[in-house]
């Protein structure tokens, strides 16, 4: 609902909700052909890389997404859809895992969370509480007002460029330290403060002092 909300400006209709939930589950595979790609990156590469990569080689499966004058809604969709299974392909091939293809059974959140943490081997059933914070992390990051990726994508946008180029340019532009950057520096900060024993009141006093 939120993202309908932002890409089209008002809220769903029942109707409305449910089709666009259905072209979020079908659009959610990525060409197979895709899969070549990650085996050229090394290991070590940085997350940001692959998915601004990624995400810019969709307009080479897409190619009627250069047509300025084509509806914009299905290639919206896809991204939205495909951009957590291109995240979380990059992090199965990063720590040497198998990849794991979406499920339709699943909703947007619960989704991504298999293709993260599930393994051939065994099943997996996401965690309804880690589903529910992860979707109000999203929430939280949607509306995030004239920031320096939105302005990005705006101003490539503005060119004439396809859309997977505007929002590839966005994910660049989100990778700086002092934009998108500062939530990996967030999450290094609280491995610090587990490292250190988890005092988390001695290390808000330390900061308050």
């Amino acid at each position: 609902e939120t993202a309908y909300l932002i890409v089209n400006g008002e809220l769903p209709t029942e109707a409305e909700l449910k089709e666009f939930s259905r072209k979020l589950t079908y659009h959610s595979m990525i060409h197979e052909g895709m899969l070549h790609f990650y085996s050229g990156f090394p290991s070590s590469s940085h997350p940001m890389a692959v998915l601004a990569a990624m995400i810019s080689s969709l307009s080479a499966y897409y190619p009627d997404c250069l047509d300025r004058n084509a509806p914009m809604d299905l290639h919206v969709t896809r991204i939205l859809s495909k951009v957590r299974t291109i995240a979380a392909f990059a992090y199965k091939k990063s720590i040497g895992q198998p990849v794991m293809y979406p499920r339709n059974s699943l909703g947007y959140c619960a989704n991504f969370l298999h293709m993260m943490f599930a393994v051939p081997a065994e099943p997996y059933e996401p965690d309804p509480l880690v589903v529910k914070a992860l979707n109000q992390l999203l929430i939280l990051h949607a509306d995030h007002e004239q920031n320096c990726s939105t302005s990005t994508v705006r101003m490539v946008g503005s060119s004439g460029a396809n859309v997977y180029a505007a929002i590839a340019a966005g994910v660049l532009a989100l990778w700086g330290p002092l934009h998108g950057g500062a939530n990996q520096e967030v999450v290094e900060m609280l491995q610090d403060i587990e490292k250190d024993g988890g005092d988390v009141a001695r290390f808000v006093s330390d900061i308050k002092d």
